[in-house]
C-alpha cells in the first residue's frame, strides 16, 4: 500500500507487494506457525507468505479485498477476517489462535483503493468524495468538507496532512460550499489548487490535504496505535512484526512505541528502505519505510522486573535500618 498515485490497473492483475522479498525475510518465517496479515488487500503479502509453508490469519476492512480471496479458499493454511487490525486479539480469539509467530502490516491506502475513482480516494481521478476504507462507516470525506468548520478542517489537513498553508486551503472550502456542495474528488482537487500559493511545485497541491482527510475519516493513526498494543501482546516469544509506512505519521507512531515497549524491540536502529531497483520496478516503493521489531521472551521480563522489585525493596529496606 502506498499514497502514490499512478495510472489506473485492472483489479485482475494486482500491484506487486512492496519489499516483498525484505518482508519473507525478516518476519523469519517458521513453517506451520501461524501469522497475521493485517492488511490483506489483492492478497500478494498473503500468497506469498502461504508458499513459504506458513499458516495465515488475513485482515482487511475493505469489502472489495475478499474477491481476492477465493482462490484461496481451499487452503487449509488461510483464514481470513473482514475486519480492522486494531481488533487483532479478538480476532486471533474468535479464530482460536492463541498468539502468531509473526504479524505484517502494509500501511496506507492500498493500490486497488487508489485505482477505484468510485472509492474517492485518489485526487486525479473523479468520483464521489467518499474515501471509507470500510463503506459500512458513517463518516465520509464529503460529510467533513461540507459540514465541518473551518478551524477544524485546517486542523485536519495540518495535523493529518502537515500541509503547511492548511488555513489558506480550509477557508476556501468553505467559501467554495457556501455556492455548491461538494461532492466529488475533482471538485475538492480543484478548489485547493485554485487557492494554493502559486510557483514550483513538486507534487499536487491537493496531495497533503486528502491524506489528511482520509486519515481522519478511517482514524488510521488510532488504530495503528491501537494495533501495536495488540501485536505486542500476540506475539509469541521471539516472534516478529514488520511494519511498512508511507509518509511520517505513521512512521513516528510505530518509532516511538517500540522505543517505549517493554517487549517489542527493534531489530534495527534505522528503518530499512527499498533498493533503486525495487523503486523501478515499483514506483509505489519510492516513500516506503519497513521497521522490524522482536518479542522478547516473556519469562526474561517477568525475570528482570522481579530482579528490578528486589533491588528496590532491598534498597528501601536498607533505608529503614539506617534510621
Amino acid at each position: 500500500m502506498s499514497q502514490d498515485q499512478t495510472p489506473n490497473n485492472t483489479q485482475t492483475e494486482p500491484h506487486n507487494p512492496v519489499m516483498l522479498e525484505t518482508c519473507l525475510k525478516e518476519l523469519n518465517l517458521k513453517p506451520g506457525q501461524w501469522y497475521v496479515d493485517g492488511t490483506f488487500g489483492a492478497g500478494g503479502h498473503t500468497k506469498a507468505l502461504l508458499n513459504q509453508g506458513v499458516k495465515v490469519l488475513a485482515i482487511d476492512r475493505d469489502n472489495s479485498a475478499q474477491q481476492y480471496t477465493e482462490s484461496l479458499e481451499d487452503n487449509i493454511n488461510f483464514r481470513f477476517v473482514k475486519g480492522n487490525f486494531r481488533d487483532l486479539a479478538s480476532h486471533l480469539r474468535r479464530s482460536g489462535i492463541p498468539e502468531v509467530a509473526g504479524v505484517l502490516l502494509d500501511l496506507g491506502v492500498s493500490s486497488m483503493q487508489l485505482d477505484e475513482a468510485d472509492r474517492g480516494f485518489a485526487f486525479r481521478k473523479d468520483g464521489p468524495l467518499d474515501m471509507r476504507m470500510d463503506e459500512a462507516s458513517e463518516l465520509s470525506a464529503a460529510e467533513v468538507v461540507n459540514n465541518f468548520s473551518q478551524e477544524k478542517l485546517a486542523w485536519i489537513f495540518f495535523k493529518y496532512g502537515e500541509e503547511r498553508y492548511s488555513r489558506r486551503l480550509a477557508r476556501a472550502v468553505v467559501e467554495a460550499r457556501h455556492s455548491e456542495v461538494i461532492t466529488t474528488t475533482q471538485q475538492l482537487a480543484d478548489i485547493i489548487f485554485k487557492a494554493y500559493p502559486k510557483g514550483p511545485r513538486t507534487d499536487h497541491p491537493a496531495r497533503r490535504s486528502f491524506q489528511g482527510l482520509r486519515i481522519f475519516v478511517n482514524d488510521e493513526l488510532a488504530a495503528l496505535s491501537d494495533a501495536l498494543s495488540a501485536i505486542e501482546n500476540s506475539l509469541s516469544d521471539g516472534g516478529r512484526m514488520v511494519v511498512m509506512s508511507y509518509h511520517s505519521l505513521e512512521d513516528r507512531i510505530v518509532k516511538e512505541h517500540l522505543r517505549s515497549s517493554k517487549r517489542l524491540k527493534s531489530v534495527y536502529k534505522k528503518p530499512l528502505i527499498p533498493t533503486e531497483q525495487e523503486i523501478s520496478d515499483n514506483s509505489r516503493a519510492r516513500s516506503a519505510k519497513l521497521r522490524v521489531a522482536e518479542a522478547s521472551v516473556i519469562n526474561d521480563i517477568l525475570a528482570s522486573g522481579e530482579v528490578a522489585q528486589a533491588k528496590n525493596e532491598t534498597q528501601l529496606g536498607g533505608e529503614d535500618h539506617d534510621d
